[in-house]
């Protein structure tokens, strides 16, 4: 660790994978729910389970960003942090103030919690992804506020590389783009309409920025290459991420009531849209083939090659899968749209932020890398997580076809739950496949725990004379 700043990153972390735990137990408990329909009610019925998790996934992300940026921004600005005091503050409010919401799900009625909460004055409440209560909402508001004044002025006063003014921008693109879920029209069209400036223009446009940056990062600390190199990717990335994830908005726009012309340009750019992940695997590969070093935290580099492949296939491939508006027809909504939720979301942003607190936390500790029993350890974690979440993927693409032939297709198409009673099958291999996850999980949280020294970089420069150039 380079700046006694960074160390308020671990706070962030911690919290992070604190509540990443938890959003996996709901996972499994909405897994079991799927074929034991009555199982924990009435105490967390089904709707309520699926906002924890999902609203758990946003938060965690969101805290694992937060302590990315504070551990990178100030040793890519070479000079501390603007303000550890107010990255405290901010960071209690925003911890305190998550865990109310979630146990406001758990112990209110939501139309209960919606009054209490400010809801009738301001009215945001109520759509997926957002549910929020309102005086939630504003707090998250001042929280990001405050955050990107901490980095701002940060990078600002420092050195301005590439990585963090990447990062910055994608920050303050979160920041601006979650104002619109403050955007509540009475009008449904015009309601999804800006929903989906939120929740597209996040996860497939500037948090695309912000997995460029962190990925970046990571890349230049374990594998040496010259930063020149990784910026002329970086740029690459970040302009094809942009170009093709605004316009690509268009593939959410199919069938709510907006003009027809999106049905084109939601399939041509939404099509486009696995090229910048493409790419991103493309880099990872190509940095680590060039490096001059074979640096003591192996993990990390695993979970940074990771993050590539399976951002592309989740993101990129899955994506592909169902975005044409010809096929989106038949397939919205389903569990095809599931699985390509699920392996997206792991693969770009739950691997980027593992493979940033990976390289991160050793050094917060005072070490180079973990032990090389860690490592192993660690590395069982990577493997058990992934290819579970591969199998959840295979198994909700399966149920999704499953279910577009027999509710979506033919002369006579069944009913929604008499098709949910035939996809059981895949649901209790989508479960049998959570729980392998959970203790994929579990073996991730044991590997920091155990101790002993780790080897140091090897240098590979002298095998290739020509990465030095």
């Amino acid at each position: 660790m380079k700046y006694q700043s960074q160390a308020v990153s671990k706070l962030y972390f911690n919290a992070a994978i604190a509540l990443f735990v938890g959003q996996i137990i709901f996972g499994v408990i909405l897994g079991l729910q799927y074929v034991i329909g009555d199982f924990l009610f009435p105490y967390i019925p089904f709707n309520i389970a699926r906002m924890v998790h999902t609203n758990l996934l946003i938060v965690w992300l969101l805290f694992g960003f937060m302590g990315g940026a504070y551990y990178l921004v100030p040793e890519e600005s070479q000079r501390e942090l603007h303000s550890v005091k107010l990255a405290k503050i901010l960071f209690w409010v925003f911890f305190i103030s998550g865990a109310l919401i979630v146990l406001s799900y758990l112990l209110l009625p939501y139309q209960r919690l919606a009054e209490l909460s400010g809801n009738a004055f301001l009215p945001t409440m109520g759509r997926e992804f957002l549910e929020q209560p309102t005086i939630g909402k504003i707090g998250i508001v001042i929280v990001c506020l405050g955050f990107l004044y901490n980095i701002g002025m940060t990078v600002i006063s420092g050195r301005k590389t590439v990585i963090n003014v990447v990062l910055l921008t994608g920050l303050v693109g979160l920041a601006l783009l979650f104002l619109f879920a403050f955007v509540n029209p009475e009008n449904l069209v015009l309601d999804k309409f800006y929903w989906w400036w939120v929740v597209h223009l996040w996860v497939e446009g500037v948090w695309e920025l912000i997995l460029a940056s962190l990925l970046a990062f990571v890349l230049i600390k374990t594998t040496g290459v010259d930063r020149e190199v990784i910026d002329k990717w970086v740029y690459i990335i970040v302009a094809m991420a942009l170009i093709t994830g605004i316009i690509g908005t268009g593939h959410h726009y199919f069938f709510i009531g907006t003009p027809g012309y999106w049905l084109w340009l939601g399939s041509i750019f939404g099509a486009l849209e696995p090229i910048p992940f493409f790419l991103m695997t493309l880099f990872a590969f190509n940095m680590v083939n060039k490096r001059r070093r074979i640096h003591a935290n192996r993990v990390a580099v695993l979970w940074a090659l990771g993050t590539g492949v399976m951002a592309f296939l989740g993101a990129g491939v899955w994506g592909f899968l169902h975005t044409l508006a010809p096929v989106n027809y038949f397939t919205h909504g389903t569990q095809i749209t599931a699985a390509h939720g699920h392996m997206a979301f792991y693969g770009a942003y739950v691997m980027v932020v593992l493979c940033m607190i990976s390289y991160a936390m050793p050094k917060l500790r005072g070490r180079v890398a973990n032990s090389n029993k860690a490592q192993v350890v660690e590395m069982w974690s990577f493997w058990l997580m992934t290819i579970s979440m591969v199998f959840i993927t295979l198994f909700l693409t399966a149920a999704g076809i499953v279910q577009v032939y027999l509710q979506r297709m033919g002369d006579q198409p069944l009913p929604y739950m008499i098709v949910q009673d035939k996809l059981e099958f895949f649901y209790w291999l989508r479960e049998a496949s959570g729980v392998v996850f959970l203790i994929g999980l579990i073996v991730y949280l044991s590997s920091f725990l155990i101790k002993g020294e780790s080897d140091q970089h090897i240098d590979v420069s002298h095998k290739n004379p020509a990465i030095n150039s």
